[in-house]
Protein backbone atom coordinates (compact mmCIF):
# COMPACT_ATOMS: atom_id res chain seq x y z
CA UNK A 1 0.00 0.00 0.00
CA UNK A 2 3.01 1.83 0.06
CA UNK A 3 2.38 3.48 -3.62
CA UNK A 4 -0.92 5.16 -2.81
CA UNK A 5 0.03 8.17 -0.89
CA UNK A 6 -2.53 10.91 -0.19
CA UNK A 7 -2.05 14.46 -0.81
CA UNK A 8 -3.01 16.92 1.74
CA UNK A 9 -6.61 17.66 -1.22
CA UNK A 10 -7.12 14.21 -0.75
CA UNK A 11 -7.39 14.09 2.82
CA UNK A 12 -8.97 17.32 3.58
CA UNK A 13 -11.74 15.83 0.83
CA UNK A 14 -11.54 13.20 3.01
CA UNK A 15 -12.29 14.71 6.45
CA UNK A 16 -15.07 17.11 4.28
CA UNK A 17 -16.42 14.34 2.25
CA UNK A 18 -17.01 11.95 5.92
CA UNK A 19 -18.29 15.43 7.25
CA UNK A 20 -20.86 16.11 4.85
CA UNK A 21 -23.41 13.69 4.54
CA UNK A 22 -27.45 13.73 5.14
CA UNK A 23 -26.77 15.63 8.68
CA UNK A 24 -27.05 19.07 7.18
CA UNK A 25 -29.30 18.82 4.99
CA UNK A 26 -31.46 17.53 7.86
CA UNK A 27 -30.26 20.20 9.95
CA UNK A 28 -32.81 22.66 9.96
CA UNK A 29 -35.80 20.39 11.16
CA UNK A 30 -33.32 18.33 13.03
CA UNK A 31 -32.08 21.43 15.44
CA UNK A 32 -35.41 23.19 15.50
CA UNK A 33 -37.21 20.10 17.14
CA UNK A 34 -35.61 20.61 20.54
CA UNK A 35 -34.11 24.25 20.52
CA UNK A 36 -34.98 27.84 19.47
CA UNK A 37 -32.87 30.53 18.09
CA UNK A 38 -31.07 31.68 20.66
CA UNK A 39 -30.22 27.90 22.25
CA UNK A 40 -29.28 26.94 18.60
CA UNK A 41 -26.44 29.93 18.85
CA UNK A 42 -25.48 28.57 22.40
CA UNK A 43 -25.08 24.97 21.26
CA UNK A 44 -22.85 25.96 18.30
CA UNK A 45 -20.35 28.45 20.45
CA UNK A 46 -20.13 25.03 22.84
CA UNK A 47 -19.64 22.66 19.89
CA UNK A 48 -17.26 25.17 17.77
CA UNK A 49 -15.01 25.22 20.70
CA UNK A 50 -14.99 21.53 21.51
CA UNK A 51 -15.30 20.45 18.01
CA UNK A 52 -11.90 22.87 17.23
CA UNK A 53 -10.24 21.71 20.47
CA UNK A 54 -10.59 18.48 19.59
CA UNK A 55 -9.54 18.92 15.84
CA UNK A 56 -6.41 20.68 17.21
CA UNK A 57 -6.32 17.14 19.40
CA UNK A 58 -5.93 15.30 16.46
CA UNK A 59 -3.47 17.94 14.70
CA UNK A 60 -1.03 17.63 17.87
CA UNK A 61 -1.44 14.05 18.12
CA UNK A 62 -1.03 13.32 14.51
CA UNK A 63 2.88 15.66 14.82
CA UNK A 64 3.85 14.65 18.46
CA UNK A 65 3.16 11.25 17.65
CA UNK A 66 3.67 10.05 14.24
CA UNK A 67 4.51 6.01 14.85
CA UNK A 68 0.58 6.30 15.86
CA UNK A 69 -0.45 6.17 12.54
CA UNK A 70 -4.05 4.38 13.14
CA UNK A 71 -5.35 7.69 14.31
CA UNK A 72 -8.66 7.33 16.78
CA UNK A 73 -8.22 3.42 17.96
CA UNK A 74 -3.83 4.15 18.92
CA UNK A 75 -4.54 7.30 21.02
CA UNK A 76 -6.96 5.03 23.02
CA UNK A 77 -4.63 2.14 23.09
CA UNK A 78 -1.75 4.15 23.79
CA UNK A 79 -3.14 6.14 26.67
CA UNK A 80 -5.42 3.79 28.46
CA UNK A 81 -4.33 0.28 27.36
CA UNK A 82 -5.15 -2.56 25.19
CA UNK A 83 -8.82 -3.23 26.14
CA UNK A 84 -9.99 0.40 26.10
CA UNK A 85 -7.92 0.77 22.74
CA UNK A 86 -10.03 -1.89 21.42
CA UNK A 87 -13.39 -0.87 22.61
CA UNK A 88 -12.71 2.37 21.16
CA UNK A 89 -11.24 0.85 17.61
CA UNK A 90 -14.96 -1.60 17.97
CA UNK A 91 -16.57 1.93 19.04
CA UNK A 92 -15.95 4.32 16.22
CA UNK A 93 -16.27 0.85 13.62
CA UNK A 94 -19.44 0.20 14.58
CA UNK A 95 -20.69 3.43 14.73
CA UNK A 96 -19.52 4.21 11.09
CA UNK A 97 -21.29 1.10 9.56
CA UNK A 98 -24.58 2.02 11.55
CA UNK A 99 -24.27 5.61 10.08
CA UNK A 100 -23.61 4.23 6.27
CA UNK A 101 -27.07 1.93 6.61
CA UNK A 102 -28.58 5.56 7.42
CA UNK A 103 -26.68 6.89 4.71
CA UNK A 104 -28.51 4.07 2.45
CA UNK A 105 -31.84 4.40 3.71
CA UNK A 106 -32.02 8.28 3.68
CA UNK A 107 -30.52 8.44 0.04
CA UNK A 108 -33.69 6.28 -1.46
CA UNK A 109 -35.79 8.02 0.62
CA UNK A 110 -34.29 11.16 -0.78
CA UNK A 111 -35.30 9.52 -4.21
CA UNK A 112 -38.57 8.92 -3.49
CA UNK A 113 -38.99 12.71 -4.23
CA UNK A 114 -38.84 11.64 -7.65
CA UNK A 115 -39.39 7.85 -7.71
CA UNK A 116 -42.05 7.03 -5.33
CA UNK A 117 -41.42 3.50 -5.83
CA UNK A 118 -38.65 4.18 -2.74
CA UNK A 119 -41.45 5.42 -0.45
CA UNK A 120 -38.94 6.85 2.63
CA UNK A 121 -36.03 4.43 1.96
CA UNK A 122 -37.29 1.18 3.98
CA UNK A 123 -39.55 -0.21 1.25
CA UNK A 124 -38.59 -3.91 -0.80
CA UNK A 125 -37.34 -1.65 -3.93
CA UNK A 126 -35.57 0.53 -1.99
CA UNK A 127 -33.77 -1.85 0.14
CA UNK A 128 -33.06 -4.00 -2.83
CA UNK A 129 -31.66 -0.94 -5.19
CA UNK A 130 -29.36 0.59 -1.63
CA UNK A 131 -28.03 -3.59 -1.73
CA UNK A 132 -27.28 -2.96 -5.38
CA UNK A 133 -25.66 0.32 -4.73
CA UNK A 134 -23.67 -0.97 -1.50
CA UNK A 135 -21.73 -4.05 -3.36
CA UNK A 136 -20.90 -1.24 -5.92
CA UNK A 137 -19.30 0.79 -3.96
CA UNK A 138 -17.52 -2.33 -2.72
CA UNK A 139 -16.67 -3.51 -5.67
CA UNK A 140 -14.81 0.46 -5.99
CA UNK A 141 -13.33 0.12 -2.74
CA UNK A 142 -11.90 -2.91 -3.60
CA UNK A 143 -10.36 -1.45 -7.11
CA UNK A 144 -7.41 0.74 -4.62
CA UNK A 145 -8.22 3.17 -1.67
CA UNK A 146 -6.24 5.39 -3.95
CA UNK A 147 -8.97 5.24 -6.44
CA UNK A 148 -11.87 5.37 -4.04
CA UNK A 149 -10.86 8.36 -2.84
CA UNK A 150 -9.94 10.35 -5.97
CA UNK A 151 -13.60 9.54 -6.71
CA UNK A 152 -14.43 11.22 -3.57
CA UNK A 153 -12.93 14.15 -3.98
CA UNK A 154 -14.56 14.80 -7.16
CA UNK A 155 -17.89 13.92 -5.71
CA UNK A 156 -17.10 16.99 -2.15
CA UNK A 157 -16.44 19.19 -4.95
CA UNK A 158 -19.77 18.33 -6.84
CA UNK A 159 -22.10 18.14 -3.71
CA UNK A 160 -20.65 21.80 -1.83
CA UNK A 161 -22.13 23.67 -4.75
CA UNK A 162 -26.49 23.15 -3.47
CA UNK A 163 -25.07 24.01 -0.43
CA UNK A 164 -23.63 27.62 -1.13
CA UNK A 165 -26.46 27.82 -3.53
CA UNK A 166 -28.82 27.26 -0.38
CA UNK A 167 -26.34 29.88 1.54
CA UNK A 168 -26.86 32.50 -1.09
CA UNK A 169 -30.59 32.98 -1.53
CA UNK A 170 -31.17 32.02 2.15
CA UNK A 171 -28.77 35.22 2.99
CA UNK A 172 -31.38 37.17 0.73
CA UNK A 173 -34.65 35.55 2.14
CA UNK A 174 -33.22 35.82 5.82
CA UNK A 175 -35.97 37.82 8.10
CA UNK A 176 -34.85 38.81 11.68
CA UNK A 177 -38.25 39.33 12.82
CA UNK A 178 -38.85 35.32 12.05
CA UNK A 179 -35.82 34.41 13.38
CA UNK A 180 -36.38 36.81 16.80
CA UNK A 181 -40.04 35.57 17.12
CA UNK A 182 -39.65 33.54 20.21
CA UNK A 183 -35.84 33.76 20.76
CA UNK A 184 -35.45 31.45 24.08
CA UNK A 185 -38.28 29.56 23.34
CA UNK A 186 -40.10 31.40 26.34
CA UNK A 187 -43.62 30.19 24.31
CA UNK A 188 -43.04 26.91 23.87
CA UNK A 189 -42.62 25.47 27.50
CA UNK A 190 -42.25 21.81 25.63
CA UNK A 191 -38.82 23.36 24.76
CA UNK A 192 -37.60 23.11 28.47
CA UNK A 193 -35.21 25.47 29.66
CA UNK A 194 -32.21 26.68 27.48
CA UNK A 195 -29.98 24.19 28.85
CA UNK A 196 -32.68 21.05 28.09
CA UNK A 197 -33.20 22.88 24.81
CA UNK A 198 -28.81 22.56 24.19
CA UNK A 199 -28.60 19.80 25.60
CA UNK A 200 -31.36 18.28 22.88
CA UNK A 201 -29.18 19.34 20.02
CA UNK A 202 -25.90 18.07 20.73
CA UNK A 203 -26.47 14.65 19.66
CA UNK A 204 -26.75 16.45 16.12
CA UNK A 205 -24.11 18.47 16.42
CA UNK A 206 -21.95 15.74 17.05
CA UNK A 207 -23.50 13.42 14.11
CA UNK A 208 -22.66 16.13 11.50
CA UNK A 209 -19.19 16.44 12.44
CA UNK A 210 -18.28 12.62 12.66
CA UNK A 211 -15.34 12.22 10.24
CA UNK A 212 -13.16 15.09 11.17
CA UNK A 213 -10.28 12.67 12.56
CA UNK A 214 -10.33 11.42 9.04
CA UNK A 215 -7.26 12.04 7.82
CA UNK A 216 -5.77 10.61 10.94
CA UNK A 217 -7.17 7.78 10.09
CA UNK A 218 -5.32 7.99 7.20
CA UNK A 219 -2.11 9.28 8.24
CA UNK A 220 -0.25 6.14 7.60
CA UNK A 221 -1.32 6.80 3.80
CA UNK A 222 -0.34 11.06 3.92
CA UNK A 223 2.29 12.01 1.72
CA UNK A 224 3.42 14.45 4.08
CA UNK A 225 3.06 13.99 7.64
CA UNK A 226 2.20 17.49 8.21
CA UNK A 227 -0.59 17.42 5.70
CA UNK A 228 -2.80 15.37 8.35
CA UNK A 229 -3.01 18.44 10.90
CA UNK A 230 -3.40 20.95 7.97
CA UNK A 231 -6.39 18.70 6.64
CA UNK A 232 -8.49 18.48 9.56
CA UNK A 233 -7.98 22.12 10.32
CA UNK A 234 -9.01 23.22 6.85
CA UNK A 235 -12.33 20.59 6.64
CA UNK A 236 -13.43 21.80 10.11
CA UNK A 237 -13.09 25.31 9.61
CA UNK A 238 -14.90 25.06 5.66
CA UNK A 239 -17.62 22.49 7.16
CA UNK A 240 -18.19 24.41 10.81
CA UNK A 241 -18.50 27.63 8.23
CA UNK A 242 -21.26 25.70 6.31
CA UNK A 243 -23.46 24.24 9.10
CA UNK A 244 -24.12 27.04 11.71
CA UNK A 245 -25.18 29.41 7.94
CA UNK A 246 -27.28 26.73 6.99
CA UNK A 247 -28.92 26.49 10.36
CA UNK A 248 -28.66 30.26 11.55
CA UNK A 249 -30.45 31.19 7.90
CA UNK A 250 -33.18 28.47 8.26
CA UNK A 251 -34.10 30.00 11.12
CA UNK A 252 -34.97 33.38 9.44
CA UNK A 253 -36.98 31.50 6.79
CA UNK A 254 -39.16 29.76 8.84
CA UNK A 255 -40.54 30.08 12.75
CA UNK A 256 -39.51 27.15 15.22
CA UNK A 257 -42.46 25.17 15.01
CA UNK A 258 -42.71 25.01 10.79
CA UNK A 259 -39.44 24.06 11.12
CA UNK A 260 -39.68 21.12 13.82
CA UNK A 261 -42.85 20.26 11.52
CA UNK A 262 -40.86 19.67 8.51
CA UNK A 263 -39.76 16.26 6.55
CA UNK A 264 -36.57 15.39 5.80
CA UNK A 265 -34.73 17.04 4.45
CA UNK A 266 -35.98 19.54 5.63
CA UNK A 267 -33.44 21.89 4.17
CA UNK A 268 -34.89 21.38 0.90
CA UNK A 269 -38.39 22.55 2.23
CA UNK A 270 -36.42 25.59 3.31
CA UNK A 271 -35.51 26.55 0.25
CA UNK A 272 -38.94 25.80 -1.48
CA UNK A 273 -40.66 28.56 1.33
CA UNK A 274 -37.72 30.81 -0.23
CA UNK A 275 -37.70 30.62 -3.94
CA UNK A 276 -40.21 27.97 -4.95
CA UNK A 277 -40.99 24.16 -5.59
CA UNK A 278 -37.95 24.37 -7.63
CA UNK A 279 -35.99 24.59 -4.43
CA UNK A 280 -37.02 20.89 -3.10
CA UNK A 281 -36.00 19.11 -6.19
CA UNK A 282 -32.12 21.13 -6.33
CA UNK A 283 -31.67 20.35 -2.89
CA UNK A 284 -32.64 16.86 -3.01
CA UNK A 285 -30.32 16.16 -6.10
CA UNK A 286 -27.25 17.50 -4.28
CA UNK A 287 -28.56 15.50 -0.92
CA UNK A 288 -28.15 12.16 -3.29
CA UNK A 289 -24.54 13.47 -4.17
CA UNK A 290 -23.61 13.98 -0.76
CA UNK A 291 -24.82 10.76 0.21
CA UNK A 292 -22.90 8.99 -2.58
CA UNK A 293 -19.68 10.49 -1.26
CA UNK A 294 -20.35 9.82 2.43
CA UNK A 295 -21.58 6.45 1.82
CA UNK A 296 -17.88 6.29 -0.17
CA UNK A 297 -15.87 7.61 2.97
CA UNK A 298 -17.42 5.86 5.64
CA UNK A 299 -17.00 2.52 3.81
CA UNK A 300 -13.33 3.32 3.39
CA UNK A 301 -13.26 4.20 7.23
CA UNK A 302 -14.79 1.46 8.65
CA UNK A 303 -12.58 -1.35 6.72
CA UNK A 304 -9.33 0.65 7.63
CA UNK A 305 -10.23 0.89 11.24
CA UNK A 306 -10.57 -2.81 11.18
CA UNK A 307 -7.33 -2.84 9.19
CA UNK A 308 -5.38 -1.05 11.39
CA UNK A 309 -6.21 -2.27 14.42
CA UNK A 310 -5.31 -5.77 13.21
CA UNK A 311 -1.80 -4.72 12.39
CA UNK A 312 -0.68 -4.78 16.00
CA UNK A 313 -2.78 -7.65 17.02
CA UNK A 314 -5.45 -5.29 18.94
CA UNK A 315 -8.23 -6.72 16.17
CA UNK A 316 -7.30 -10.89 15.04
CA UNK A 317 -5.19 -11.00 12.10
CA UNK A 318 -8.63 -11.90 10.19
CA UNK A 319 -9.30 -8.64 9.69
CA UNK A 320 -5.14 -7.89 7.94
CA UNK A 321 -5.38 -9.96 5.02
CA UNK A 322 -4.96 -7.72 1.75
CA UNK A 323 -5.98 -8.05 -1.72
CA UNK A 324 -3.76 -7.60 -4.77
CA UNK A 325 -4.55 -4.08 -5.11
CA UNK A 326 -3.32 -3.51 -1.50
CA UNK A 327 -7.17 -2.89 -0.15
CA UNK A 328 -8.12 -4.73 3.72
CA UNK A 329 -10.76 -6.96 1.77
CA UNK A 330 -11.78 -9.09 4.99
CA UNK A 331 -12.54 -6.18 6.79
CA UNK A 332 -14.54 -4.67 4.04
CA UNK A 333 -16.19 -8.09 3.25
CA UNK A 334 -17.20 -7.95 7.22
CA UNK A 335 -18.31 -4.14 7.07
CA UNK A 336 -20.63 -4.67 4.49
CA UNK A 337 -22.02 -7.74 5.35
CA UNK A 338 -22.88 -6.05 8.73
CA UNK A 339 -24.31 -3.16 6.51
CA UNK A 340 -26.51 -5.50 4.36
CA UNK A 341 -27.78 -7.25 7.10
CA UNK A 342 -29.17 -4.03 8.77
CA UNK A 343 -30.68 -3.26 5.53
CA UNK A 344 -32.87 -5.68 5.64
CA UNK A 345 -33.87 -5.35 9.14
CA UNK A 346 -34.87 -1.58 7.94
CA UNK A 347 -37.81 -3.60 6.35
CA UNK A 348 -39.49 -4.67 9.51
CA UNK A 349 -38.58 -1.90 12.00
CA UNK A 350 -38.60 1.55 10.10
CA UNK A 351 -38.26 3.21 13.59
CA UNK A 352 -34.71 1.46 14.53
CA UNK A 353 -33.27 2.95 11.87
CA UNK A 354 -33.90 6.36 13.21
CA UNK A 355 -32.61 5.05 16.70
CA UNK A 356 -29.58 3.25 15.58
CA UNK A 357 -28.69 7.11 13.89
CA UNK A 358 -28.65 8.63 17.45
CA UNK A 359 -27.06 5.40 19.09
CA UNK A 360 -23.93 5.68 16.29
CA UNK A 361 -23.61 9.29 17.45
CA UNK A 362 -23.21 8.25 20.72
CA UNK A 363 -21.06 5.11 19.73
CA UNK A 364 -18.27 7.58 18.83
CA UNK A 365 -18.28 9.61 22.19
CA UNK A 366 -16.14 7.38 23.53
CA UNK A 367 -13.51 7.34 21.48
CA UNK A 368 -13.66 11.17 20.98
CA UNK A 369 -13.00 11.32 24.92
CA UNK A 370 -10.12 8.80 24.71
CA UNK A 371 -7.96 10.66 22.51
CA UNK A 372 -8.74 14.19 24.37
CA UNK A 373 -7.60 12.30 27.36
CA UNK A 374 -4.33 10.94 25.75
CA UNK A 375 -3.49 14.57 24.75
CA UNK A 376 -3.91 15.72 28.41
CA UNK A 377 -1.85 12.56 29.29
CA UNK A 378 1.28 13.82 26.92
CA UNK A 379 0.88 17.57 28.76
CA UNK A 380 0.86 15.94 32.09
CA UNK A 381 3.67 13.68 31.53
CA UNK A 382 5.91 16.29 29.47
CA UNK A 383 5.87 13.25 26.73
CA UNK A 384 7.63 14.42 23.55
CA UNK A 385 7.95 18.29 24.98
CA UNK A 386 10.98 19.45 25.78
CA UNK A 387 12.10 21.63 29.08
CA UNK A 388 10.43 25.00 28.74
CA UNK A 389 8.49 23.79 25.24
CA UNK A 390 6.47 26.74 24.57
CA UNK A 391 3.37 24.65 22.92
CA UNK A 392 3.07 22.94 26.54
CA UNK A 393 0.44 25.60 28.47
CA UNK A 394 -1.26 25.67 24.90
CA UNK A 395 -1.69 22.16 24.00
CA UNK A 396 -2.57 21.49 27.96
CA UNK A 397 -5.65 23.81 27.63
CA UNK A 398 -6.72 22.35 24.43
CA UNK A 399 -6.79 18.93 25.20
CA UNK A 400 -8.37 19.50 28.75
CA UNK A 401 -11.38 21.80 27.24
CA UNK A 402 -11.51 18.25 24.95
CA UNK A 403 -12.04 16.28 27.78
CA UNK A 404 -14.56 18.22 29.38
CA UNK A 405 -16.43 18.66 26.26
CA UNK A 406 -16.23 14.79 25.74
CA UNK A 407 -17.65 14.69 29.59
CA UNK A 408 -20.33 17.15 28.65
CA UNK A 409 -21.41 14.99 25.14
CA UNK A 410 -21.87 11.99 27.15
CA UNK A 411 -23.69 13.55 29.91
CA UNK A 412 -25.79 15.59 27.04
CA UNK A 413 -26.31 12.07 25.43
CA UNK A 414 -28.02 10.29 28.65
CA UNK A 415 -28.55 7.50 30.49
CA UNK A 416 -30.60 4.87 27.66
CA UNK A 417 -27.63 5.69 25.01
CA UNK A 418 -25.03 4.91 27.73
CA UNK A 419 -26.61 1.24 27.72
CA UNK A 420 -27.47 0.88 24.61
CA UNK A 421 -23.96 1.94 23.84
CA UNK A 422 -23.41 -0.95 26.58
CA UNK A 423 -25.12 -3.54 24.60
CA UNK A 424 -22.98 -2.91 21.38
CA UNK A 425 -19.40 -3.00 23.27
CA UNK A 426 -20.24 -6.13 25.38
CA UNK A 427 -19.91 -8.27 22.13
CA UNK A 428 -16.58 -6.91 20.94
CA UNK A 429 -15.00 -8.70 24.59
CA UNK A 430 -14.89 -11.56 22.78
CA UNK A 431 -13.40 -10.65 19.76
CA UNK A 432 -11.12 -9.00 21.83
CA UNK A 433 -10.43 -11.90 24.22
CA UNK A 434 -9.63 -13.90 20.31
CA UNK A 435 -7.40 -11.47 19.85
CA UNK A 436 -5.40 -11.44 22.42
CA UNK A 437 -5.35 -15.36 22.58
CA UNK A 438 -4.07 -15.32 18.98
CA UNK A 439 -0.92 -13.45 20.45
CA UNK A 440 -0.65 -15.39 23.18
CA UNK A 441 -1.33 -12.41 25.78
CA UNK A 442 -2.99 -11.65 29.37
CA UNK A 443 -6.94 -10.99 27.83
CA UNK A 444 -7.32 -8.69 30.79
CA UNK A 445 -5.75 -6.56 33.71
CA UNK A 446 -7.05 -6.17 36.95
CA UNK A 447 -8.69 -2.52 35.99
CA UNK A 448 -9.74 -3.85 32.74
CA UNK A 449 -11.79 -7.07 34.10
CA UNK A 450 -13.78 -4.01 36.10
CA UNK A 451 -14.27 -2.32 33.18
CA UNK A 452 -15.58 -5.25 31.46
CA UNK A 453 -17.65 -6.27 34.48
CA UNK A 454 -19.44 -2.52 34.11
CA UNK A 455 -19.72 -2.99 30.32
CA UNK A 456 -22.07 -6.16 30.59
CA UNK A 457 -23.76 -4.67 33.92
CA UNK A 458 -24.87 -2.02 31.49
CA UNK A 459 -25.63 -4.34 28.55
CA UNK A 460 -27.75 -6.61 30.38
CA UNK A 461 -29.74 -3.70 32.34
CA UNK A 462 -30.27 -2.84 28.55
CA UNK A 463 -31.22 -5.52 27.09
CA UNK A 464 -34.12 -6.07 30.02
CA UNK A 465 -35.00 -2.70 29.33
CA UNK A 466 -35.56 -3.73 25.82
CA UNK A 467 -37.20 -6.55 26.99
CA UNK A 468 -39.80 -4.58 28.59
CA UNK A 469 -40.25 -1.88 26.47
CA UNK A 470 -38.56 0.94 28.72
CA UNK A 471 -35.71 1.27 25.69
CA UNK A 472 -36.15 0.75 22.35
CA UNK A 473 -33.64 0.47 19.05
Amino acid sequence: MSDNKLKLGSLTALVIGSMIGGGIFSLPQNMAEGAEAGAILIGWIITAIGMLCLAFVFQTLANRKPDLDAGVYAYAKAGFGHYLGFSSAWGYWISAWIGNVGYLVLLFGTLGYFFPVFGEGNTPTAIIAASILLWATHALVLRGIKEATFVNAIITIAKVVPLITFIAIALISFKMDIFTTDFWGAKNPELGSVLDQVKSMMLVTVWVFIGIEGASLYSARAEKRSDVGKATILGFVGVLALLVLVNVLSAGIMTQPELAGLKNPSMAYVLERAVGSWGAAFISIGLIVSLLGALLSWILFCSETLYAASKDGTMPAFFHKENKNGVPANALWITNGCIQLFLIITLFSAGTYLKLILLATSMILLPYLFSAGYAALLTMRKETYEMGDKDLVKDTVIAWVGVVYGIWLIYAAGVEYLLLSALLYAPGTFVYVWARKENKEVAFTTIEKIIVAIVFIGAIIAAIGLAQGKLSL
